[in-house]
């Protein structure tokens, strides 16, 4: 019985984890590195094992640094099964055509770029293709659901339960058996915050022998939600009076329904505008939020109550969703007045760019950030107070307002965390990932009950 660490190993992206127990392996999550280049060279590299003996993947939820490597998996061999909720297959399906669709953008970018420089090297590949995507949704399985026990194989059973991190997110027991031995390991996947809108709080796990789980957020708290809600109404109508545009970089999943839901309420309570025009500026968001609309059963209840009663939160009068380039593009006609929702959240790609492009040096326009941005990323560099920044090759002075908003945060914050984990009952072990290497070991410390493990990237060990 081992477990092995091949992704968000003193790191925040990338999560992948090997168990192997009675002759069977099986991955908890393969996600994509994310933030700087050399993070994204380490996507091509070796998975650290062989992904033709993989006999199971279990999916925690359909964030891409969870689930953005699964079509590199089956492109190289991976023939097993992946198990999931039923929402997250609907999201991970959306999100690996979209990286997919983005890897090959990006190689015939580059190879074009080659060829006008007149340089005689062999074609770049794209790290996987659509039909990857495609060829990986195959083996994936979305008949999970939350509390159910699934038997994998003699030896091994899993239950999913609710991470309340994304749609249909998902903390993994594992009960596992071997040569008579008996351990319950416990996989956090993304931790949400309790007392959130639109998804149920996260469920309280079992007691377990051991405990995989996140950090990113192990060294702080989030700001309170209620004044980051109120600072997020004054950042929009400060800027409207000053007739500029506020520019939200969001990410598609779960942070672009929950502005969606905030900017709703604030019309409704008469906070904001009812005259004020938002653009839903991203395709991937916007099926998302279709795909939100169809999972009711992950709803808490304020939020199944507005959809019982009519009352949808994601669209409402002065809501456009752009799906067009076209109608993206006309956006940057807009002078003032817009509240403009694009992606990506940590502004590496997507439509933001343009409208950063077109916003960041009018100190008029406010850039609001609502989510987590890591070293390396353009977001990490305005948030951290760059004077300027480089935007599609080209260099721009940083004079619009920027507000960086952290109790919007979809990650728990390091009381929720500690608490969580307390609910566990002092598990032998505890294996810290997915965190920078300051915050897993600030928490760390605060683990007293437990051996606590910061594993190294391929590092193994015997349960």
């Amino acid at each position: 019985m081992k477990i092995s660490f091949h992704g968000a190993a003193q790191n925040v992206t990338g999560s992948c984890h090997l168990v192997e127990c009675a002759g069977k392996r099986l991955l908890i999550d393969c996600g994509l590195y994310q933030g700087s280049r050399e993070l994204e060279e380490d996507n091509a590299d070796d998975f650290g094992f062989d992904p033709r003996e993989i006999d199971f993947l279990l999916l925690t939820h359909a964030h891409l640094d969870h689930c953005g490597r699964i079509p590199l998996l089956a492109n190289r061999g991976f023939q097993g099964q992946i198990v999931t909720t039923s929402a997250s297959r609907e999201l991970s399906r959306l999100v690996m055509l979209d990286s997919a669709g983005l890897q090959e953008e990006e190689a015939r970018y580059l190879n074009r770029r080659a060829q006008k420089r007149g340089k005689n090297t062999p074609p770049i590949e794209p790290l996987y293709t659509t039909l990857d995507a495609l060829n990986a949704l195959d083996f994936m399985d979305g008949t999970a659901a939350y509390g159910k026990p699934i038997r994998l194989a003699g030896g091994i059973g899993a239950t999913f339960i609710d991470a309340g991190h994304i749609l249909g997110s998902a903390c993994i027991v594992l009960d596992l058996t071997e040569n008579g031995k008996r351990r319950r390991l416990l996989f956090s996947g993304d931790l949400g915050m309790e007392e959130r809108p639109i998804l149920r709080d996260p469920d309280t796990p079992p007691a377990v022998d051991g405990v995989i789980m996140e950090t990113t957020y192990g060294n702080r708290q989030h700001k309170e939600l209620q004044p980051s809600v109120e600072e997020f109404y004054e950042a929009i109508n400060q800027t409207v009076k000053r007739g500029g545009n506020v520019i939200i970089p969001s990410f598609a999943l779960e942070r672009a329904q929950e502005v969606l839901f905030y900017l709703h309420a604030g019309k409704q309570q008469g906070i904001l505008s009812e005259s004020l025009q938002i653009f839903l500026d991203s395709p991937m968001a916007i099926s998302a939020t279709k795909i939100f609309q169809r999972h009711p059963e992950c709803y808490d209840e304020e939020t199944a109550e507005l959809f019982r009663t009519g009352n949808d939160p994601f669209e409402f009068p002065g809501v456009h969703f752009t799906r067009e380039t076209a109608e993206s593009m006309a956006i940057n006609r807009i002078n003032g007045g817009a509240v403009i929702i694009a992606g990506s959240g940590m502004c590496t790609g997507g439509r933001v760019r343009h409208h950063l492009k077109h916003n960041i040096g009018r100190a008029s326009s406010s850039i609001v950030f609502v989510g987590f941005a890591a070293q390396g990323t353009l977001a990490r560099h305005i948030v951290d107070g760059a004077e300027t920044v480089k935007i599609f090759g080209d260099e721009y002075q940083v004079r619009a307002r920027v507000h960086t908003i952290g109790g919007f945060s979809a990650h728990a914050g390091q009381r929720k965390l500690l608490q969580w984990h307390g609910q566990a009952q002092n598990p032998e072990v505890t294996f810290l990932v997915h965190g920078e290497k300051e915050s897993m070991e600030t928490f760390g410390e605060l683990l007293d009950k437990t051996e606590v493990v910061l594993p190294e990237m391929h590092q193994a060990f015997d349960l």
